[in-house]
């Protein structure tokens, strides 16, 4: 089941670079986006998606560079009290990187670390967009937390969002990769930072592609580095992760080839109908033709009886 508001999911994606006119030319290419320019401030860029914005592109301020801030994806988690939110957050252990700030005609964001120290972004909406139903290619589908304290990472969270733990997957010598989401609705799998991995604990998204390999074979391609992948992951997908031409890390994902196929088979028996339809037109002039005929037929029969009438008079 869903939750009830936009509390507790994920709404929006940015990607903070150095290089916004490459970064731009290379998720066309692998992704499929389109860019339209934000009105208020033309060097923010939209990601555009087959069914609207998912994200946008910048390069960094120079309140984040003072801040420390590294180029990377930045999640935005939706809230429905932005100031309850960064106050709970301070509470659990958190960090606030940057305080609630007015977005004109978008809403107020905030900019929040963890207690392990993963960057992410909360976002109150002036007017709240009802996430579309399922996902398409060039949509965010799923969120992944690595940090150096599953445990932890997730109380926190589930203390500010109401998120539950789903299911678990044993990953071996990595640990548990538990899901988290509400009950029928998963959003991502936190797991614990390998100890080789240089990265500082983070949140990663995946976005949906329609074809994992050939977007994987685009990214070579066009100068980015496979981390992991194509791999197929438990319940069918396909995943790859890897570094943007700038070292950004990025993670690209298909659905499993059951959940593709559905829309496919709605369309074809769709199509099946049509033929059907388009026979039932054609009966019409037989039934007026076989009309006419029996019209026709009675009309002698009526002249021949007249004239027997009017001899017998």
């Amino acid at each position: 089941m869903s939750p009830p508001t936009i509390h507790g999911r994920f709404t929006w994606h940015e990607l903070m670079t150095e290089h916004p006119d490459e970064a731009i030319a290379f998720y066309q290419k692998v992704v499929g986006w389109k860019v339209d320019q934000w009105g208020p401030n033309p060097d923010y860029r939209i990601w555009v998606g087959s069914r609207g914005p998912v994200g946008g592109v910048m390069a960094p301020t120079a309140e984040a560079t003072a801040m420390g801030a590294q180029p990377t994806w930045l999640s935005y988690i939706g809230t429905t009290d932005i100031d309850a939110t960064v106050r709970d957050a301070a509470r659990l252990g958190g960090r606030v990187m940057k305080g609630a700030t007015e977005v004109p005609s978008v809403g107020r964001f905030a900019v929040l670390a963890d207690p392990q120290g993963a960057i992410f972004a909360v976002l109150q909406q002036h007017t709240p967009m009802t996430p579309p139903a399922g996902t398409k290619p060039g949509e965010f589908v799923w969120h992944e937390l690595v940090t150096t304290d599953p445990d932890g990472a997730f109380n926190f969270y589930r203390a500010l969002f109401g998120w539950e733990k789903t299911r678990a997957h044993d990953m071996g010598p990595l640990g548990i990769y538990q899901l988290f989401g509400w009950p029928g609705v998963d959003l991502g799998g936190i797991y614990r930072k390998p100890p080789d991995m240089p990265a500082p604990p983070n949140w990663l998204p995946y976005i949906d592609v329609a074809n994992c390999k050939a977007a994987t074979e685009t990214l070579v391609k066009q100068g980015g580095k496979v981390l992991n992948g194509p791999m197929q992951v438990p319940g069918g997908g396909w995943i790859t992760m890897a570094l943007d031409p700038h070292g950004i890390a990025l993670a690209i994902h298909q659905q499993p080839a059951s959940m593709a196929a559905k829309p496919a088979a709605k369309a074809k028996k769709k199509a099946a109908r049509k033929p059907a339809a388009k026979k039932a037109t054609k009966k019409k002039p037989a039934v007026k033709k076989t009309a006419r005929k029996k019209a026709a037929g009675r009309k002698p029969a009526g002249k021949k009886t007249a004239k027997r009438a009017k001899k017998g008079r």
